[in-house]
């Protein structure tokens, strides 16, 4: 059975070779077109000469810069095959784990006589199992949602914020099933007005990414603190071996992992921090990756609006017609 790096080796050898081949042709074309409009100079009005040089030249530039071209974007295409090729088969484990578990229990519980206590046991990890199903369906059709530029979520509205984070850290822990993990909340009564889907989106993701790419045991730290009126700040730290700078920008696109694939020791899609990105564009707000300054690991910073301008603005028209309405 051939490997993944094989496919992708014969899949790039067609146009690679083509285009190296075009490439070749074209400057011979280009050296044949010179030596012949050199020779042909000799016979030939020297205008005329000129022009016919440049005319050959720039068409022969044209030709050149599409097989360069070509050459990239082929390259490009493959590599986004085989992501979406590693994102299909990252989505089929992810899938048959939990459901092996799930047959598993439900095996057990028919076939045999429980005790009451282990039944209850068996409740809860089938609700885990079903809760990490939920998760990662939630995750493949939100990144559907948001390609097709589709706003998640509803109208804007109060949330607290440490109450969102810890849902957040909830849901983590269980699908990472990690009780060892080492989570400090930082975080005040905070409030923002925002829709609930997409912060609960952005902050599921980073803080499952800090858990899944953390050190053994993981250390993550969430803060949060306004800045000045308009914006919330948060912070979020790992002790993970930290993001090359020459990925920083790659990991916001759709189904880009760290390390090699067929090294891949952690779980995931390849999706969290595209879902992440786009989600924060919905809500007009920014995020950026740095080193974890307390020492090794990344450092996530998210910028949020307190109040989103859509509600601004509506906030705004309500007071005006009010006003107007009383001087009448």
């Amino acid at each position: 059975m051939p490997t993944p790096n094989k496919t992708l080796r014969n899949s790039l050898k067609l146009p690679i070779t083509l285009a190296v081949v075009m490439i070749v042709l074209v400057v011979i074309l280009i050296v044949g077109w010179i030596l012949t409009t050199v020779f042909a100079s000799i016979t030939m009005h020297p205008a005329l000469f000129w022009v016919i040089l440049t005319i050959g030249s720039l068409f022969l530039s044209i030709i050149l810069a599409g097989t360069i071209t070509y050459l990239v974007l082929s390259i490009k295409m493959v590599n986004l095959n085989q992501r979406q090729s590693n994102f299909i088969n990252s989505v089929t484990h992810e899938l048959k784990s939990p459901l092996a578990s799930l047959k598993l229990y439900l095996q057990t519980l028919t076939r045999y006589e429980v005790a009451p206590d282990e039944k209850l046991r068996f409740y809860g990890g089938m609700m885990e199992e079903v809760e990490r199903l939920d998760t990662l369906i939630n995750q493949v059709l939100r990144a559907g949602q948001l390609e097709a530029g589709i706003k998640i979520g509803d109208e804007p509205e109060e949330i607290a914020l440490r109450e969102i984070l810890q849902n957040a850290i909830h849901s983590a822990q269980i699908c990472h099933r990690t009780e060892n993990a080492n989570i400090q909340l930082e975080c005040g009564k905070l409030s923002i007005i925002a829709s609930r889907v997409p912060m609960e989106m952005i902050f599921r993701n980073l803080i499952d990414n800090a858990i899944k790419y953390g050190g053994n045991p993981p250390f993550v730290q969430i803060r949060v603190k306004p800045m000045g009126k308009s914006k919330i700040a948060f912070r979020i730290s790992d002790n993970g071996d930290g993001i090359p700078q020459k990925m920083r920008e790659k990991v916001f696109q759709r189904f880009v992992r760290l390390g090699r694939e067929l090294e891949r020791r952690r779980k995931g899609t390849g999706l969290g921090l595209y879902i992440v990105r786009m989600c924060l564009r919905q809500l007009n707000g920014e995020i950026r990756i740095r080193d974890n300054k307390q020492g090794k690991g990344t450092s996530i910073y998210v910028l949020i609006p307190r109040i989103p301008r859509s509600f601004r603005k509506k906030s705004s028209n309500t007071k005006n017609f009010k006003k107007n309405g009383n001087k009448k």
